[in-house]
């Protein structure tokens, strides 16, 4: 039995229904970041770095969005969640990292400034480059990372509950999506799985 700590909203998003995806047992416990519950000694305990998803797991605590989807996706093969070619399977840990490093970064510049300079004017200067580093990131990936249906193609993998879940931040971070056609069909496309509804059913109640 695993266990998934999540907050609505959040990357842990993509973890919940890759985890629902795979038919895992797993229970799925809500952070309320409002009251700063991620920054609880009982969950520094579980997650020291204060943030989700973490997951629990018979053999320790995994943290870190690309490291679970891989996990969850290699715990149970025969959802094929990824792909058996080495190669291609390094070019989904591509794509994951480069959401991961490169697109949550550019997001988080608009509310997390202080993680990175400590100036009110900083934060609001961050913030005002969000659009255009956004954009930036999917610009790319629209135009070189969806081969379409799905992220690798006709396999549906482990990228693309990750893609759906920071894509769903584009409207308020500022861009445009009639410049991303291939992202917004897919985002369409994925929610019409029964994993995606139910996972956000939950989140959202």
């Amino acid at each position: 039995m695993f266990k998934l700590y999540y907050a609505p909203g959040t990357c842990a998003l993509a973890s919940h229904i890759t985890l629902e995806e795979v038919g895992a047992p797993y229970t799925a416990e809500r952070l309320n970041f409002k009251e700063n519950q991620q920054n609880s000694p009982e969950y520094l305990k579980i997650n020291p770095k204060g943030r989700v998803p973490a997951l629990v797991t018979d053999n320790g605590v995994l943290t870190e969005t690309p490291a679970i989807l891989a996990y969850i996706a290699q715990s149970f093969p025969d959802a094929k969640l990824v792909p058996q070619d080495v190669f291609a399977f390094a070019q989904v840990q591509s794509i994951n990292s480069y959401l991961c490093s490169t697109v949550h970064v550019a997001h988080a510049h608009k509310m997390r400034g202080a993680r990175w300079a400590t100036e009110e004017t900083s934060f609001a200067d961050m913030k005002r480059k969000v659009p255009e580093t956004m954009t930036a990131c999917f610009t790319l990936i629209e135009r070189d990372m969806v081969r379409g249906p799905w992220v690798m193609g006709e396999q549906y993998t482990i990228c693309d509950p990750y893609l759906y879940t920071i894509a769903g931040w584009l409207e308020g971070d500022g861009v445009d999506l009639s410049k991303l056609p291939k992202v917004v069909a897919h985002r369409k496309r994925m929610e019409e799985r029964s994993a995606v509804a139910t996972v956000l059913a939950e989140e959202r109640a």
